[in-house]
């Protein structure tokens, strides 16, 4: 009997409802549901509209609203549609529309008028004209925009808009009448239609007329309430089926949790303006390019190594959700301190330019929460972890269980005790066949290494073909097959290692890589090779045997993969490097 009382209780957290328009709208004036700020602008257009109330009229269904009933309390839209329905009191429960804001603005404003952002001299109170009925009407489909109309298609200023006229006669002749006269003054419109002598009850015009306030008075509006449900799962059912915004994501959530308005002389809190500012103010790419979910959980793995009893154990979503604006502002000056030293590593230290380039997206918490006060960081430690984690032949950081023993590796490392790493191991075979197309872990792993290394123009020797500069102009970086993909697709020769493997790419700027295109690399790299382009090739970890060969003008019939295994054993050398002191296995799985 339990589990069916249990299974029943489980059911009711996601309960399908209805209400009338009239009474859902009502509610809504009286400050019975809210809006979260999370939710998109309106886009509000007539045509829109109109249809909306087209399927009404015939009762077809118009979707669902999606109704959130919790007991937090979120930051809310205090207007839609120029009506007021926030409700700043405490409450027991709060109920959120988290989906239906599109269709919600649209009802209000066409029974109740209000405003329309971008319209502000735009009367959005709908109208009907009971003249049009379906009977025998081949264009159906198209008798919204008759029907249902808004002032400024009935209004002909006098007799200026000559294509109102006619309507503007039968608004005059009590034809054409507001939806929310019908509503509200009924027995007046039915009057106006008899005293017109519309005398005859069954009358087309008389039957549209009782046919609208049949609609006004019954159409019910479905509602899905979600209740007893943690965000997290809010967030992915709002996901599913979501019709009119962006995604929800737990960002959004706590943006709107966490803001508190300027009110009895105590400041206020909005962190999506923290984050907004503090990007508006940067250079950097990686400032302005990293996500919001990342800096919410930077901020959370901060919170968690340094306020105690912080209730934050992992930046899961239901962690997330327990984040208050107090900590927030206890920890916001020196955290942004930390971003931007994290920033300024990715940029300057390991000159990765963007976070594209990122194998791992939890190296931003992991190394904003060494920099958190953290007046002297070991760079030589830092970079070591980078490329240690990066290339390992094991994924070491790529879910919550590894980060938390990263975060304390790295508060044991800010006490000065020191931290030992382990052996590491390299697949050859991660590296020969990772593919420029991927954006897997080792993919972004060897692209983030051959921008380390700075390489430089083929055609112009001093100038570095990966640079803040570069990014903005239309000679950006690209990436570029050493053997061109058609040039290996016309001479496949007896070479097995596939075109695309990232061994065989190279990052050259846009112009350059279109001047070579498909070109035998024999031919093209003449062009290039003038005296000191054997240290060019060096910046982009290319072995010199390809300039031997274009010199002779000849290579094996196996050439690319002769190129791909030598310039292998050149980056397991420079990645060797890189780890001095760390015990280092390198095998070949193939």
């Amino acid at each position: 009997m339990k589990a069916v009382v249990g299974a029943m209780n489980y059911a009711d957290r996601i309960k399908p409802t209805d209400d009338s328009i009239v009474t859902y709208l009502e509610n809504l004036k009286k400050k019975q549901y809210q809006i979260p700020t999370f939710q998109r602008e309106v886009v509000w257009e007539k045509d829109n509209v109109k249809k909306l109330w087209d399927s009404i009229y015939r009762f077809y269904p118009i979707g669902s609203i999606l109704v959130w009933k919790t007991d937090t309390m979120l930051q809310n839209h205090r207007k839609i549609g120029g009506h007021v329905i926030a409700n700043d009191l405490l409450q027991v429960e709060y109920r959120y529309i988290l989906d239906g804001q599109q269709r919600t603005v649209s009802l209000l404003t066409s029974l109740y008028g209000g405003e329309v952002k971008g319209k502000e001299y735009f009367n959005p109170t709908l109208y009907i004209d009971l003249t049009v009925y379906d009977e025998d009407n081949e264009e159906e489909d198209q008798l919204y925009k008759e029907r249902f109309l808004f002032w400024d298609d009935i209004d002909d200023r006098g007799g200026q808009v000559k294509r109102n006229t006619q309507k503007k006669k039968r608004h005059e002749e009590g034809l054409i009448v507001k939806l929310k006269d019908i509503k509200e003054s009924y027995n007046t419109v039915e009057e106006s239609l008899y005293d017109k002598g519309y005398i005859d009850y069954k009358h087309p015009y008389r039957e549209n007329l009782r046919k609208i306030k049949n609609v006004l008075d019954n159409y019910r509006i479905s509602f899905i309430e979600l209740k007893g449900i943690e965000v997290s799962e809010v967030c992915q059912i709002f996901e599913r089926i979501n019709q009119e915004g962006k995604p929800l994501d737990i960002f959004d959530i706590v943006v709107a949790k966490t803001y508190r308005p300027l009110q009895n002389g105590q400041d206020g809190f909005y962190l999506r303006e923290l984050i907004d500012n503090f990007k508006d103010n940067a250079a950097s790419e990686f400032v302005k390019d990293t996500d919001d979910i990342t800096y919410l959980q930077m901020l959370a793995v901060i919170i968690m190594q340094n306020l105690p009893d912080s209730g934050l154990f992992n930046i899961t979503d239901s962690n997330l959700n327990r984040i208050k604006a107090g900590q927030i502002e206890n920890i916001w000056q020196e955290s942004v301190k930390a971003f931007l030293k994290t920033f300024d590593f990715f940029e300057n230290h390991l000159h990765i330019n963007g976070p594209r380039l990122v194998p791992f997206r939890y190296f931003y918490m992991t190394i904003a929460a060494y920099f958190y006060k953290n007046n002297n960081p070991d760079y030589d430690l830092l970079k070591k972890y980078y490329w240690y984690y990066s290339f390992h032949s094991e994924e070491l950081l790529r879910n919550t269980t590894h980060l938390k023993y990263h975060l304390n590796w790295f508060e044991k490392a800010k006490q000065n005790q020191q931290e030992i790493f382990e052996k590491f191991t390299l697949d050859k075979n991660d590296l020969r066949s990772a593919s420029y197309s991927s954006r897997g872990r080792f993919s972004r792993a060897i692209l983030s290494l051959y921008s380390n290394r700075q390489p430089k123009d083929w055609k112009y020797y001093d100038r570095t073909v990966i640079s803040q500069t570069y990014y903005l102009l239309t000679d950006k970086p690209n990436l570029h097959h050493v053997f061109p993909v058609s040039f290996i697709s016309e001479n496949p020769g007896s070479n097995r290692i596939d075109v695309n493997s990232l061994m065989n790419i190279a990052y050259l700027p846009q112009i350059t890589n279109l001047e070579i295109s498909n070109k035998n690399p024999l031919e093209y790299l003449k062009e290039y090779n003038r005296g000191g382009f054997e240290d060019i090739l060096d910046t982009h970890f290319l072995p010199r045997c390809i300039l031997d060969w274009s010199r002779t003008g000849n290579m094996s019939e196996n050439a690319l993969d002769v190129f791909v295994e030598t310039r292998m054993e050149i980056i397991i050398d420079e990645i060797t490097n890189k780890l001095r002191d760390i015990p280092v296995q390198i095998f070949d799985s193939r």
